[in-house]
């Protein structure tokens, strides 16, 4: 039953072959036995769940239920959970616990969704191998000598291990879409404002986008269906109606231009993984989809241009963490300047402070038009590209890592090395676009990830085309022996 997906498991509860109460606990169960070896989870809600569950069930019976009524998800830490505690990966919120819910939280717990617990990732989202964590790192689920990506590793290592049906995530610079590709998930992040960012965390306000990881397309739009729309509490939310993300799943592909940029399909990709996008390329071909070849000249500025305009944007968000107002406080402070530098210097992780001061410097006077000013017209560059490439293309195909998961420990003393993981997905962030990564295909026993991106509010599409994809492979249905 675990390895079911969301809409499966619908149909299930539907038919009443299982109840909310019985399949939570059976998550609870596996989450009880493999939790430990993974770490994904840093905070488990067991006696919540069971009566979110129970509620569910009256639910369901009453016949007013929801397509997630009854299904059992994960958040990560970094969406604020009432009376629960939302630590965001580091030792600085250790003691926080969120008066009010997300409102991604708050959507999905009135569509019916029965919250396990909060999943664990890099600290304040900085990271692309949920090393950075505070918790210390999660272990992917097909090889626990592995990274399962990040920040958003927990919530892709919980879905793949079976530890809950579906999982929220962020994604920043490639936070949803990397951890989909290392744990053969799909994984949606959508248009910059789709989803309200009211209640996450903030690391890098421009960017930061809210979305699904699951098993299946179809998973992802029955989430999406939950969590996007406007917000009145979060003013860059777009103001959008109800969009219903399952409708054009089964719409067919043929007409359908699909790009391939030419500066993603390189020397430098591993030509195992080219030969797996090429299988899935052959494969849309016989739906119907065609392809041709488009540019992108500004994608190889996207790493430097996002690395001075996240750390800024950090730099700004995490001010507010000054121990004095909530969450770590350092014992004895001589003063009020020895209370901000210890409580700072205590509670943030190296990763972060690295970012900090990055950013605190792009900002500087004298600097600032350098080195900030600069990325931003870069990033205006890196969206037009995309722009024009959409004249032309309906979507755009590419590989989401270069590589598959990589090992623990590997990278993570090399900044550079680990911040080039993103480089086939940052540009979509700096951009403000939707993309998602899905399963493609699988490398000695690893999973693959092939990428595909829209133009603005184009995530029925992509779904569309994922969903077709996954209807004629089985790559997203295989499931790791943990």
């Amino acid at each position: 039953m675990l390895s079911k997906t969301v809409a499966e498991l619908s149909g299930a509860l539907t038919r009443k072959e299982v109840s909310a109460r019985e399949l939570t606990q059976a998550y609870l169960d596996k989450i009880h036995q493999l939790n430990p070896a993974l770490n994904a989870y840093v905070t488990i809600t067991a006696e919540q769940a069971l009566a979110q569950a129970d509620a569910a069930d009256n639910r369901r019976a009453k016949g007013n239920a929801s397509p997630l009524t009854g299904i059992p998800i994960a958040h990560k830490d970094i969406f604020c959970t009432r009376g629960v505690l939302t630590a965001c990966g580091s030792h600085m919120l250790h003691n926080f616990i969120a008066p009010y819910d997300a409102t991604v939280v708050e959507r999905l717990e009135q569509a019916g969704a029965i919250m396990l617990g909060k999943t664990n990732m890099d600290e304040f989202a900085m990271g692309s191998s949920n090393e950075t964590s505070w918790f210390g790192p999660v272990r992917n689920p097909w090889d626990q000598a592995r990274v399962p990506g990040g920040s958003s590793g927990g919530s892709a290592a919980a879905v793949a291990a079976g530890l809950c049906a579906m999982a929220t995530g962020t994604d920043t610079g490639g936070s949803i879409r990397q951890p989909a590709s290392f744990c053969g998930l799909t994984g949606l992040k959508p248009t910059y404002g789709r989803v309200s960012r009211w209640g996450m965390i903030a690391f890098a306000s421009s960017l930061d986008q809210a979305g699904p990881l699951t098993r299946s397309a179809e998973d992802a739009a029955l989430m999406m269906n939950a969590i996007a729309g406007s917000d009145l509490r979060d003013s860059t939310c777009l103001e959008l109606g109800f969009e219903d993300f399952t409708a054009k799943l089964n719409q067919p592909l043929a007409g359908l231009r699909i790009g391939l940029p030419r500066e993603h399909f390189t020397k430098d990709l591993n030509p195992a993984v080219q030969t797996i996008l090429q299988n899935a390329i052959r494969t849309l071909e016989s739906l119907g989809a065609s392809f041709k070849e488009v540019s992108l000249p500004n994608n190889y500025l996207s790493v430097p241009a996002y690395y001075v305009i996240a750390p800024a944007e950090a730099s700004a968000n995490l001010s507010r963490f000054d121990g004095v107002r909530f969450g770590y406080r350092c014992e004895n402070p001589d003063n009020l300047e020895d209370l901000y530098k210890r409580s700072r210097g205590e509670g943030f992780g190296d990763e972060v402070k690295r970012r900090i001061m990055v950013g605190t410097y792009a900002l500087s006077a004298g600097y600032y038009d350098a080195y900030y000013i600069k990325a931003q017209k870069i990033r205006r560059l890196i969206k037009q590209d995309f722009d024009l490439a959409f004249n032309d293309v309906d979507l755009i195909l590419g590989p989401t890592s270069p590589h598959t998961a990589f090992k623990l420990g590997e990278k993570v003393s090399d900044p550079v090395t680990m911040y080039l993981e993103d480089i086939y997905t940052i540009a979509v962030n700096l951009a403000g676009l939707p993309g998602m990564s899905l399963p493609a295909g699988m490398l000695n026993g690893l999973p693959i990830g092939m990428q595909l991106v829209g133009p603005s509010l184009s995530e029925s599409r992509l779904l569309n085309v994922a969903h077709q994809f996954q209807m004629n492979t089985d790559w997203h249905s295989q499931r790791p022996e943990v």
